[in-house]
């Protein structure tokens, strides 16, 4: 499992604002990435937009999709671009994992957002920052690293939030322009020989189920017989048999299943849209008792558990219906994000495959006034987001080829 809950009080940590180390660390995450992640080229496209409203005289959000880790560094051309450094919301976990990601991400412009409760102060500087309107704001709206580039998760209400508080705000600044967010989407594409890149990896999560390596077998085939595999053990971990029936409602049912109980054991009866969500809402339940000096190792380790399911619960919502299918052709890199999905939630490892070429493409500003619209069933400034953001991803797959 990763390590996404951090076992200590939570302490916030600004960022640093510095003009001279975004500066340097834009000549050298090119080459951090590059050896890290495997992502050998980013293109931008239509940066123009974001310097047009910089020039406008707009603070700026910036709302990217989550797919994977790198997404935030991937951001460094079009801050050439605009001729602007950043700041950026980023998971405190992110902070705790080293010391060097704790000095990168600070100098680059990131302040941590505690993601088991309502941070006032992550949301306070988010809003000084707008307000300040010097530096656009990166807020990945998802909540969460999806690791399936085509498909967004649902949107958290946060961004509309900040952004109407912050424009609540400009408008008794004199002279000060609005508010507005960008949609920008990310899309890898994978430029290696995909087949040798998987192969491995199968064959080593193969071997852990003893299975003879399954070569002759179609690859979507393999894939599908992993999934099928790893979904029967958790079945099993968590109701003491694997289950028959369709797959994907096998999915849901165990989800739901899991959830309702954790739910129900800390009574929680309004229940959030979305399994991040209520993920979210849980650890938040789960989180202080287990922090608590009083707390007795036996019902430390009852948590740990409870924390174990909500993890791996949100890890399977992510993996979308049909995403890889048997009957047509598949895009590419819907293959290769699942079997890494299969490498992380059975050896919490992923091995990097490169090389990957990274696209940024900025869309259409999105006004947002400081008030929202209270008889639209829903956040028409959210909706927008989703719909820009779903339009570019789409025109982006579309430019994968087929396998």
């Amino acid at each position: 499992m990763q390590n996404v809950v951090i076992e200590e009080p939570y302490k916030f940590i600004p960022p640093i604002y510095s003009k001279i180390w975004p500066e340097l660390l834009r000549y050298y995450i090119p080459h951090w990435i590059k050896k890290t992640y495997g992502i050998h080229s980013v293109e931008t496209r239509d940066g123009e937009k974001l310097k047009a409203s910089l020039a406008a005289g707009n603070s700026v959000i910036l709302a990217p999709n989550h797919c994977r880790l790198s997404d935030p560094l991937t951001f460094v051309q079009l801050s050439r671009i605009a001729k602007c450094d950043l700041h950026a919301m980023a998971s405190w976990h992110l902070f705790m994992e080293s010391r060097l990601s704790r000095f990168m991400l600070r100098r680059v412009g990131a302040f941590s957002v505690y993601r088991e409760g309502v941070d006032r102060q992550a949301i306070n500087t988010a809003v000084d920052i707008l307000v300040d309107g010097k530096r656009p704001l990166v807020i990945f709206a998802e909540g969460a690293i999806s690791r399936h580039n085509d498909e967004l998760m649902p949107l958290m209400d946060g961004t509309a939030f900040i952004a109407r508080t912050a424009a609540k705000r400009r408008e008794k600044i004199p002279g000060a322009g609005g508010v507005v967010i960008h949609p920008v989407a990310i899309r890898y594409f994978y430029q290696g020989d995909l087949e040798a890149a998987v192969n491995p990896v199968l064959e080593e999560i193969e071997g852990h189920f003893s299975w003879f390596p399954q070569q002759d077998k179609p690859l979507v085939q393999r894939i599908r017989q992993i999934g099928q595999a790893l979904l029967s053990l958790k079945e099993i971990e968590y109701f003491g048999a694997a289950r028959t029936g369709d797959f994907y409602e096998r999915v849901d049912n165990l989800i739901e299943d899991v959830l309702t109980k954790l739910e129900a054991r800390w009574n929680i009866k309004d229940r959030a849209e979305g399994v991040v969500a209520r993920v979210k809402n849980l650890r938040v339940a789960i989180i202080p008792p287990l922090l608590a000096k009083e707390t007795n190792e036996t019902d430390r380790q009852e948590y740990r558990k409870q924390l174990a399911a909500c993890y791996y619960v949100q890890q399977m919502s992510h993996y979308p219906r049909n995403y890889v299918r048997l009957s047509q052709r598949n895009i590419r890199e819907h293959i290769l994000e699942t079997v890494e999905r299969f490498e992380e939630d059975f050896t919490d490892e992923i091995r990097v495959h490169r090389p990957l070429h990274a696209v940024v493409q900025v869309g259409d500003p999105i006004p947002v006034g400081s008030r929202r619209d209270r008889e639209a069933t829903v956040d028409p400034v959210m909706e927008e987001l989703r719909m820009q953001l779903g339009g570019m991803l789409k025109k982006l797959s579309d430019e994968s080829p087929r396998m």
